[in-house]
């Protein structure tokens, strides 16, 4: 296990900067998640991490040691792409083996680490197997294996999963938090996959246009989003939106309705009001109260997902699998304002609703 530490990391192609200033401590031992939208620059960050770019400006650190001239095969890592990059004409067992042989590792430790590898991810009865042999999950397997034997001071996962259908995604996200809770070593684990950061990180790292948004455990980050990018990213459904401007107790809605809050100083600005889809009430009785029409009911089973046109403007609501409303029906939906968060004209939040 190793900590790891970024000192203002920059990196820089040419003129063009795409790494803004990093700074970020992940403790030993954690499941950290890098997530972002496409081009947001986790998987640059993730690169320097390993070696394989060069930092431009800044420190990289491993327990407390600089590395940023230390060449990634001697850094005590081991990374895990998106393309599984097997020999195909090595069996499984090979596959694991060549980069220990690589280090002439001697042999009766090779064999130790890779039987102990084919146990954790059970794929002992696969070992004589070439890889076209495979399933696609089976050889994610074997490529998280070939990291494993290397058993390294900080594992890193480039989008590993991306190649999966949804079923096996759900799977391997089991495992891998399963091979982390076993294994205890750190890992670094980026995804665009806001789903897969909540699942499995300890600590999640929003990034954004090359900056960190916000970094903490992911229901921190889920119940006090710093500003309106993080709020909108994290959350499946995401965080419904309302412009709202400042009123005597409160803040009104654009049809009018006002919605109390009280104890917060707002100012006169223009806002922007933020409740998560499982907060609304379908009711329309109590303060913040108005109406909307469905025009889409998703009904997933044990919930719904309503999509309504209200004169505040679009909301989405969690509700019951049995929710009886369809499409073109008015339904009231009441806004609690203790469910409410509140972001200033920058997009920094300015309010937290407290945890329902």
């Amino acid at each position: 296990m190793a900590t790891l530490e970024l000192d203002r990391v920059v990196k820089r192609y040419g003129s063009l900067e795409v790494i803004h200033g990093v700074d970020l401590e992940v403790p030993s031992g954690a499941f950290c998640v890098f997530v972002g939208p496409s081009g947001c620059g986790k998987s640059t960050l993730l690169r320097m991490i390993a070696g394989l770019e060069t930092v431009s400006e800044g420190e990289i650190r491993i327990d407390g040691v600089r590395v940023n001239e230390v060449p990634a095969a001697r850094r005590g890592l081991a990374m895990v792409f998106q393309s599984y990059a097997l020999y195909p004409h090595m069996t499984v067992r090979q596959n694991l083996a060549f980069g220990l042989e690589n280090l002439r590792t001697p042999k009766a430790e090779i064999a130790r680490r890779v039987a102990e590898a084919a146990r954790m991810l059970r794929i002992e009865e696969l070992l004589e197997r070439k890889p076209r042999q495979l399933s696609g999950g089976q050889r994610q397997r074997v490529a998280i294996g070939r990291a494993v034997v290397r058993e390294p001071e900080i594992f890193l996962f480039d989008e590993p999963l991306s190649n999966l259908d949804a079923e096996l995604r759900v799977q391997m996200r089991i495992e891998l938090k399963a091979l982390h809770g076993r294994l205890g070593n750190t890992m670094i684990y980026v995804t665009h996959d806001q789903v897969e950061a909540m699942t499995m990180a300890d600590l999640i790292v929003v990034l954004s246009k090359g900056r960190i948004e916000q970094a903490g455990p992911p229901l921190e980050l889920y119940h006090r989003p710093a500003n309106l990018f993080v709020a909108g990213f994290l959350g499946s459904p995401k965080m419904n939106f309302l412009p709202v401007r400042p009123a005597e107790g409160g803040v009104r809605l654009e049809d009018g309705t006002l919605l109390p809050l009280p104890g917060t100083a707002l100012g006169f600005a223009p806002l922007t009001l933020g409740i998560r889809p499982e907060r609304l009430l379908l009711e329309g009785a109590g303060p913040g109260s108005i109406e909307g029409t469905v025009r889409l009911a998703e009904r997933l089973g044990a919930e719904t997902y309503l999509h309504l046109d209200t004169g505040a403007g679009a909301l989405t609501v969690r509700t019951g699998g049995e929710a009886a409303a369809r499409p073109g029906e008015r339904v009231p939906v009441r806004l609690p304002g203790e469910a409410c968060h509140l972001f200033g004209p920058d997009g920094r939040v300015i309010r937290c609703a407290p945890r329902g």
